[in-house]
């Protein structure tokens, strides 16, 4: 019980700067816009080496979705890591708000149908690469995993950014609604297609490793 409590710390602190970097780099950035995908990629991935041998360092719920389907988190962490991970995005979201002194004063505008496949794409390439760098019996012990996945969302921050927001993360997407860089409206969007990119990408890793056990 107490290793499983330690456990969703570590996925509520992962989450909560991966949060707050993203809202404090692109919530009215000034100067800093076209380094925010290298600070959001360099926090995920640090965060990652800290906590991944504690939680296996999700901070997304889309990549726990994916690690229930692949067998490697129980259903009861599925759901804790889940409410986690939202709180710990909106505290993270409402900090943002008070050190910027508000909300954003404009929110991002997508096109539901090409936001929906990128995000589905962008996030399949995540949880893909996330399982198989650091969940495969074939990689395991490996020193670059947190490389792996950080810069994952890194790429995907410069492709998409422009024309999703690349939020890549239920969390962050609501962490981007509450600082109203993106409308509520959008939200549907994110939910369904991360979601159903790490799903998609856990089917792959299924099929690609079908004896696999070890636990995440």
């Amino acid at each position: 019980m107490e290793r499983d409590y330690i456990r969703y710390i570590y996925e509520f602190i992962g989450t909560f700067f991966l949060v707050l970097t993203v809202g404090l780099v692109t919530l009215d950035p000034h100067n800093i816009g076209l380094w925010a995908p290298l600070a959001i990629g360099s926090i995920l991935m640090v965060m990652v080496f800290a906590g991944g041998h504690i939680s296996g360092g999700h901070y997304n719920p889309a990549v726990s979705l994916a690690a229930f389907i692949a067998k490697k988190l129980s259903s009861r962490d599925l759901g804790i890591y889940w409410v986690v991970q939202f709180v710990a995005g909106i505290i993270a979201a409402l900090l943002t708000a008070y050190l910027k002194d508000g909300f954003s004063s404009h929110a991002i505008e997508i096109q539901y149908d090409k936001a929906f496949v990128l995000e589905f794409l962008f996030t399949f390439a995540l949880c893909y690469v996330v399982l198989n760098v650091a969940a495969a019996r074939a990689t395991d012990g490996n020193s670059y995993f947190g490389l792996a996945i950080g810069f994952t969302v890194l790429v995907g921050a410069y492709a998409i950014g422009n024309l999703s927001s690349a939020a890549l993360n239920p969390a962050v997407a609501l962490g981007l609604s509450v600082l109203k860089s993106s409308a509520w409206s959008n939200l549907w969007v994110y939910l369904i297609a991360n979601l159903l990119g790490g799903a998609v990408a856990a089917w792959v890793f299924n099929a690609a490793h079908p004896i696999e056990n070890k636990e995440f």
